[in-house]
């Protein structure tokens, strides 16, 4: 297990933020430099068929040491990290959280608060891995991906020495999840895999098959400027109008309100003047028919403000961005029970939630893989107060040998 933060602590150290601005496919160059590496570090533990091809897909093999024919199992994660806080120049550190609040940086007098993240307290007396303070930590996903490798190279020095018997299984890591691309070039007949689970998930025992249904919108709201000393009846201000639309949405469906299975309206972005304000958004529900109505309430927005204010004052562009897995993971629920079976033979208390996000899995279980999330250990993804407990990272390497074990018994 000591590789197994040595691997993290490596990997999170490279910058692999991705870029939604970007046209190029890994959208980030760092994501690629993190793939040759873990090429690399594959080829030294003995796995086979190692690729990655030239949008940074990456896919490899552990060999069966079995004669028994089972279903291929699969496990992925993904090689970015997210956009939304900086990622360059990560520092991991090593504590051993005491019940107190954590100094990250005694330079800018940065602690991570056991008052403002109570969950802390179920981590007394561990070792995390925390941030310095000032960026993020990347263990969405680079836990994940220290958790496979270090789980493949367990197994597959039991080759020669076959305590436990298993067949195939294949492992990918992908670019670009936290963009909302990371299966848009995934090969899923290449990868071969029968059913697959994404390690991508958050604290310790989380086993996710359902996710939201999304959407992202856009909005131009287009004004007319003109001097305001002489504006009654003239002026139309952008800004103003993409006020009253945003007052338009129910106030309380929104992230900071709403919790569980609760969808909401979230605006990510706003700029403009008076003659011209963007307006962007993302739409969530992980109900399909509420997900919809959530759609048709913001065409109906858009309408009325056009109506009031005249043709093409709201200007709206709407796109699907992914929907609920579990219409696909449900027909095939035994896969849920094998991960929760693991979990309980691993002493894991299992806590079956809906993911309030998505993952690469969600996607990839509509292009004919069915793929479920579990939990890969972290706390504050996307944030400088970002931790992973290494207890939580040493469990989900022990589920993954035991899911491994279990398929090829059943």
């Amino acid at each position: 297990m000591e590789k197994l933060v040595e691997r993290f602590i490596r990997y999170a150290k490279i910058n692999t933020q991705s870029d939604e601005n970007s046209l190029t496919c890994p959208s980030t160059l760092g994501q690629k430099v993190l793939g040759n590496m873990l090429v690399e570090e594959m080829k030294e533990i003995g796995l086979q068929d190692i690729s990655m091809d030239e949008n940074g897909y990456i896919m490899a093999t552990l060999p069966s040491n079995s004669t028994i024919t089972v279903p291929v199992i699969g496990f992925l994660a993904h090689l970015d990290t997210s956009p939304d806080y900086t990622a360059e120049g990560v520092s991991p550190q090593l504590v051993l959280h005491t019940g107190a609040d954590i100094l990250l940086n005694k330079k800018e007098n940065i602690y991570l608060s056991a008052k403002e993240f109570p969950d802390l307290q179920n981590y007394i007396g561990q070792t995390l891995i925390t941030t310095d303070g000032t960026t993020l930590l990347g263990a969405d996903d680079k836990s994940g991906i220290a958790e496979i490798i270090t789980a493949m190279e367990y197994l597959i020095t039991l080759i020669t020495h076959p305590e436990i018997k298993h067949g195939p299984v294949r492992i990918a890591f992908t670019p670009d999840e936290e963009i909302g691309r990371g299966a848009d070039k995934f090969d899923v007949a290449k990868f071969g895999a029968d059913f697959a689970y994404t390690l991508d998930g958050g604290p310790l025992g989380e086993l996710e098959y359902e996710n939201f249904n999304a959407a992202k919108a856009k909005i131009i709201v287009q004004g007319l400027n003109v001097h305001p000393g002489t504006a009654k009846n003239q002026m139309k201000n952008s800004l103003q109008i993409a006020m009253e639309l945003n007052s338009m949405l129910p106030v309380d469906e929104v992230p900071e309100r709403t919790e569980n299975y609760e969808g909401f309206f979230h605006l990510t972005a706003m700029a403009g003047t008076v003659e011209t304000t963007t307006m962007s958004y993302i739409i969530r529900d992980h109900n399909l028919n509420l997900f919809n109505q959530k759609k048709e309430l913001m065409v109906k927005i858009a309408d009325s403000l056009n109506l009031k204010y005249g043709l093409h004052t709201a200007t709206l562009s709407m796109v699907d961005q992914y929907y609920n897995m579990k219409e696909k993971i449900a027909p095939k629920f035994h896969i849920i029970e094998l991960a929760r079976n693991a979990m309980v033979k691993c002493g894991v208390e299992t806590k079956i939630i809906p993911i309030r996000g998505g993952t690469d899995g969600a996607r990839l279980s509509y292009m004919g893989l069915p793929c479920p999330n579990l939990f890969a250990g972290g706390h504050n993804f996307h944030s400088r107060f970002e931790f992973v407990p290494v207890k939580s990272m040493e469990k989900a390497v022990e589920v993954i040998v035991k899911i491994v074990e279990m398929n090829s018994a059943n």
